[in-house]
């Protein structure tokens, strides 16, 4: 069974040791099999790095308000996933929308970049992204940070019904019955509720994702996803046994009022990674909308441990 110590890690301690940073983020692409992949990236190369994976049905931008407040220690990396964001969105016949097709996509933009040792950031369809990929790699992840990223059927809400409705039965009426996560309404639904106060969340990141959602073929792309998102499930598993075999240090900071993924999930880390770190706000999906700075505190705390 593989350890970590700092070291391996490789992480300052945040309190000792700010790596020089100018303030500014970068807005960049790659070109990963002739498709641009859109990223941000801030903090010093010099640095740990930490690699942002975002969800559905937003981007990177949705990391806006977390990367300065960490760019200071570490040296951030926020891709958009093809098909989302700033990044291409190839037709369906020249791209298979996957979740193991796009980790693959994501893994050669990580051997692109140079990334060799690095952390990574998993949100909603960010989870299956990287921890497929932690798969394909497992030496070089130094550690996960689990931000309503799931890995345990547990911690999936009745939210999903109409979702395994389709996996059960992928029939042309169950797939128009998923239309509706495609509305604005939903994406309002997704971003507000269990927040206490939902005047305290920008309309901006929601705007910006109903924009890329209204793109010309942009709903049968996510509609193949809704599909696949079953093979993550049946990945469930693997990706258990990797967390049980190589003991990434893990922590977990959870909007405990998600209606997608319940806390349950959270919990669930720690039967295999008992260091596993558990923490809980009172907020709803997108927890950086209202705690980025409680998440970011968190972060730097729990690496430099």
């Amino acid at each position: 069974m593989k350890t970590n110590t700092a070291e391996q890690i490789g992480e300052a301690n945040p309190a000792m040791e700010c790596f020089e940073w100018t303030g500014m983020t970068t807005y960049k692409y790659a070109t990963v099999d002739g498709r641009k992949i859109f990223y941000r990236e801030a903090g010093s190369k010099d640095a740990p790095t930490i690699l942002l994976l975002h969800g559905f049905p937003s981007s990177s931008h949705m990391f806006r308000d977390l990367i300065p407040l960490l760019a200071g220690y570490y040296h951030l990396v926020a891709p958009d996933f093809p098909g989302f964001g700033q990044s291409d969105m190839p037709g369906r016949n020249k791209y298979d929308y996957t979740f193991s097709n796009i980790a693959n996509t994501i893994a050669q933009f990580i051997n692109q970049l140079g990334l060799k040792k690095f952390a990574i950031y998993i949100f909603d369809y960010g989870s299956p992204v990287g921890l497929r990929v932690a798969l394909q790699m497992p030496n070089r992840i130094s550690a996960i940070i689990s931000q309503n990223g799931n890995a345990y059927e547990e911690g999936l809400s009745n939210g999903w019904d109409p979702i395994r409705a389709y996996w059960q039965d992928p029939s042309r009426s169950n797939r128009d019955a998923l239309r509706v996560f495609l509305k604005p309404e939903t994406t309002t639904f997704q971003y507000t509720h269990g927040v206490p106060d939902p005047s305290a969340v920008s309309p901006d990141g929601r705007s910006l994702d109903d924009f890329y959602l209204a793109r010309p073929n942009a709903d049968e792309a996510q509609l193949d996803l809704f599909k696949d998102y079953a093979t993550n499930v049946a990945l469930y598993p693997k990706f258990q046994e990797y967390f049980r075999k190589y003991q990434p240090p893990l922590l977990a900071v959870w909007g405990k009022n998600d209606p997608f993924f319940l806390p349950a999930g959270a919990e669930a880390f720690k039967r295999d990674i008992p260091t596993a770190q558990v923490h809980f706000y009172d907020t709803g999906h997108f927890a950086l909308e209202t705690h980025a700075a409680e998440i970011a505190a968190m972060i730097r705390d729990f690496l430099a441990a």
